[in-house]
């Protein structure tokens, strides 16, 4: 019998006792443990974020926010061996861990500078540089101030980066002044739970200010109201149910999504074989292919190549992807895990069989894989799959295989086409544009800007300092239209002022003076 995960709400550790659900290894599939319902206890544990959690934050100046964020990441980093070992039952090599743990309590630090050195030292910030007058006189003014909001930050996180996808939403709250309830997702709660469990166990952050909810939330939503926020990182479809949720709708709660998208990368036509776009190009969605097995939301999902270097682009990435060891994380040569589970590779095979319908796999097969260190057919194990389409295919602007799946399709050549491509996905978290031809660059990225939350544009003289396709950064915004959530997160300081309360406040020059002090 494997030990049930507990949620730490209201100050205390408290074991769910509702029917529970065993989670799995995604390499061996041994049982690893169980995640009941602790639904009984969640008004008491907004209540204690509201009261206990919130004031607290709420009496700290920013800089202080800052330094306790500064700690609790500090904590993290400390003990990241054993986020790391916790990781490999999900399926990550090492690498895959620390692009979540590491880049997670990484996050945490930007914020933390971000708070020390963009925030006043106080607790409100006076956004105008000066008051606008209303007179002649000039004893009549108005300015915005923003403050911190009185509710709980509930954010609802999804199963490939359970470290990484709590602190994102995690920091910028607590620079805001507002305590946070964090769902798992049910694959990887094991790894999130101890990751909350070392920052309790630090004392950096106030009682209250960070609770964890390891199970099913129930009937959470109902007694959200409008000083609270959601925060979902998911399924498109799942974030369309949860956005139209009466309390939402009619409490005004505040909701942001950043959903599943067909992210696409766009090869110039300047980039021919032997040039070193082309071959950034291939590194990159081979890349993004096989780092977490394919499941990050920001994976390239389409490869948009010119039409008639699409033989050489597929002749290139399948001798790259035949260099792919795939097997147990920590076993010698091995350079791509697990899926989290057998549930979610049995649903990319699936997906992979609708893309089939109006694509060819040119590279792997969805039910056979050779694997090193480990029972295929125990663990969750998918070889990474190449498919190629043409102009007439529709599915891989729609479907998404949330694994090592990509498809490679066809353009004109021209910005133009790029863009009407790129569009089809109905928007998307990221794009990337991989050309030393700046007009095309330049066209290509106006052209798409408005479909995607961020772009990146690869070359030769950007390559070295380059984060990559997948990779968002703390200092940008990480969401996207449409399909995408229509959401934003992160973007440095924006996400903060998320979590506040922008006020217009009228009245006399003394009165104004003092609102930041």
């Amino acid at each position: 019998m494997v030990d049930t995960i507990p949620s730490y709400l209201s100050g205390q550790w408290r074991t769910g006792d509702g029917d529970a659900r065993t989670v799995y290894d995604a390499v061996t599939g041994a049982a690893v443990t169980q995640i009941a319902s602790s639904e009984a206890h969640l008004a008491g544990a907004l209540a204690h974020a509201r009261s206990t959690g919130g004031s607290a934050l709420r009496a700290m100046t920013f800089s202080e926010r800052a330094a306790a964020l500064k700690a609790a990441a500090g904590a993290l980093a400390e003990r990241k061996d054993e986020l790391y070992a916790l990781s490999a039952q999900a399926g990550c090599t090492r690498a895959d861990a620390k692009v979540d743990v590491d880049g997670g309590f990484g996050t945490a630090m930007v914020y933390a500078g971000l708070g020390r050195k963009g925030l006043p030292d106080g607790t409100v910030i006076v956004e105008d540089p000066a008051p606008t007058p209303f007179g002649k006189q000039g004893v009549f003014l108005g300015q915005h101030i923003l403050t911190s909001r009185l509710g709980v930050a509930v954010q609802i996180n999804a199963f490939n980066f359970p470290v990484w996808g709590m602190l994102e939403k995690l920091a910028p709250a607590i620079l805001a002044g507002v305590p946070t309830l964090a769902k798992a997702a049910t694959p990887t709660a094991y790894i999130a739970e101890h990751a909350v469990r070392i920052i309790i166990e630090s004392g950096t952050l106030p009682e209250g200010a960070l609770q964890f909810v390891a199970g099913p939330i129930g009937g959470l939503f109902d007694q959200l109201d409008g000083q609270d926020s959601v925060g979902f990182t998911g399924s498109a479809a799942t974030a369309a149910s949860l956005r139209s949720h009466p309390r939402i709708v009619g409490r005004s709660v505040h909701f942001t999504a950043e959903a599943d998208s067909v992210n696409a990368s766009i090869l110039g036509p300047d980039a021919t074989p032997g040039t070193e776009e082309f071959d950034l190009f291939v590194q990159q969605v081979v890349t993004e292919m096989t780092v977490k097995a394919g499941q990050k939301c920001t994976a390239i999902r389409r490869a948009l190549v010119p039409a008639g270097r699409l033989d050489a682009v597929q002749d290139a990435l399948t001798a790259a992807l035949g260099d792919i060891v795939i097997g147990a994380p920590g076993a010698e040569g091995v350079t791509m895990g697990a899926l989290v589970g057998t549930d979610q590779r049995d649903d990319v095979r699936g997906r992979i069989t609708e893309l089939s319908k109006d694509a060819q796999i040119v590279f792997g097969d969805p039910n056979t894989v050779d694997v090193v260190g480990a029972d295929a057919q125990a663990g969750a194990f998918l070889s990474p799959i190449l498919l190629r389409g043409d102009a007439t295919s529709g599915s891989a602007h729609d479907v998404e295989a949330f694994g090592p799946v990509a498809t490679l399709l066809p353009y004109d050549g021209t910005a133009a086409d790029a863009t009407a491509q790129a569009a089809r996905g109905q928007g998307s978290l990221a794009a990337s544009v991989v050309s030393n031809d700046g007009d095309f660059a330049r066209d290509t990225v106006l052209g798409i800007a408005a479909h995607h939350g961020r772009v990146l544009v690869l070359d030769r003289d950007s390559a070295s300092e380059s984060t990559g396709h997948g990779i968002p950064m703390p200092q940008l915004v990480h969401g996207g239209p449409g399909r995408a959530g229509g959401g934003e997160e992160e973007g440095g300081l924006r996400a903060v002022y998320h979590h506040m309360q922008r006020t217009a406040v009228q009245g006399g020059p003394a009165l104004l003076n003092s609102l930041g002090h």
